[in-house]
């Protein structure tokens, strides 16, 4: 490649930036749908008021997995403990929470096969999201390599390499999201 490619690999590399975000991003709102096992993923980052402000539950208590439908959510401190209940509730995930005054235990019942293909549905939909949001890293990336080549920065040939370079860059993160969302498809399917 001729021409200045500081410009273009500055281009790539945001690009590459924001898109592997976009993945991380869709993999973590994966991680907060329910599948039929006991995950702390699920409430770790649900807001509790606690004390005049919101903090997210994993600062607030300890989590354990006796067994695969069961997850102990241990409070550091135990005033915190009913706001932890509030919140779980209200955070809507069909769970509801038993406390024995020194843990809270959430029982995970088997989900039903309507609330399964919700969930799919679901995250089909945030995978779609993700991809989205890489075609907009893409798509911004490509103006801006344009406007270089409109600007004499860089040649029609330099244009068109960066350009497939930058279409290489986001078939490998839509893969990525594809493939996350097949696990957790998957994972929500199966009994």
């Amino acid at each position: 490649m001729s021409g200045d490619s500081e410009y273009v690999d500055a281009a790539l590399e945001e690009a590459g930036e924001r898109m592997a975000k976009a993945v991380a991003h869709t993999r973590s709102e994966f991680s907060g749908v329910r599948t039929g096992r006991a995950t702390p993923a699920l409430i770790e980052k649900i807001p509790v008021e606690y004390y005049g402000s919101s903090v997210p539950l994993q600062q607030l208590a300890g989590f354990s997995v006796p067994d695969a439908r069961l997850l102990m959510v241990t409070p550091f401190d135990k005033g915190a403990m009913a706001a932890i209940e509030r919140a779980i509730m209200d955070a809507n995930l069909g769970l509801n929470p038993s406390n024995d005054g020194v843990a809270i235990r959430l029982a995970f019942p088997p989900l039903t096969e309507e609330r399964r293909k919700e969930f799919v549905k679901l995250v089909k939909q945030r995978a779609e999201d993700g991809r989205t949001a890489v075609r907009a890293a893409r798509r911004d990336a490509r103006k801006d390599l344009e406007s270089l080549q409109k600007e004499g920065e860089l040649s029609e040939d330099d244009l068109r390499w960066s350009e497939g370079e930058l279409d290489k860059l986001t078939k490998v993160h839509e893969a990525e999201i594809d493939a996350a969302l097949d696990a957790k498809t998957a994972e929500l399917l199966e009994g």
